[in-house]
């Protein structure tokens, strides 16, 4: 089983940082509302408090990795030019799915809603995590901020959930890979 770099890379942008970021989602407005609301389920003793506080920051830099790491790191790929003349376009993501009537909507909806909503996120639970710091338990007597951090909680999610459904897509219709391969099984 061999895995390129660039293969590796991606999969650790999406399944490793966007994954466990969307797997975090229900314990992050579980929690939320069960301490915002006062309820008796959630004790808001001070280690619940640090733990949970951790949890969202946490979730907040899980986010900021999936972005940064696909805006700086597996974009590039997506987006690189080849050289003229070139007639194999499967090293250039981009220019493959443009290069099909069929394939082009995938980039022109796809990845242009993917840049563009995958950037919420992580300012929105970077906004999460810092109001429930700094307000914690206190939510619960602040009704419109609890229904503001838990509507934005929702709508990170959403969010999460387009770019990650549109980077899988994009991925199997023109994979970034390519560069130095890694053997994970068997021989070369």
């Amino acid at each position: 089983m061999v895995l390129s770099v660039r293969d590796l890379v991606t999969l650790l942008h999406g399944i490793g940082f966007g994954a466990l970021f969307l797997l975090a989602f229900s314990g992050a407005i579980g929690v939320i509302y069960a301490t915002a609301a006062g309820s008796e389920i959630w004790s808001s003793s001070s280690i619940h408090n640090k733990m949970f506080r951790f949890y969202l920051l946490s979730m907040a830099g899980f986010a900021w990795l999936a972005v940064l790491s696909g805006t700086y790191i597996v974009y590039p790929w997506y987006r690189a030019v080849p050289p003229p003349g070139t007639t194999d376009l499967s090293h250039y993501p981009q220019k493959l799915l443009l290069s099909n009537p069929m394939t082009a909507g995938w980039h022109e909806l796809g990845m242009e809603w993917k840049e563009h909503v995958s950037w919420f996120t992580p300012i929105v639970m970077t906004m999460v995590a810092y109001v429930f710091i700094t307000y914690g338990p206190q939510l619960a007597r602040h009704r419109q901020m609890r229904n503001a951090v838990l509507g934005f909680t929702a709508a990170a999610f959403i969010s999460t959930f387009v770019g990650g459904f549109f980077g899988a897509m994009l991925n199997t219709r023109a994979p970034t890979g390519g560069g130095p391969e890694i053997v994970l099984m068997g021989h070369k």
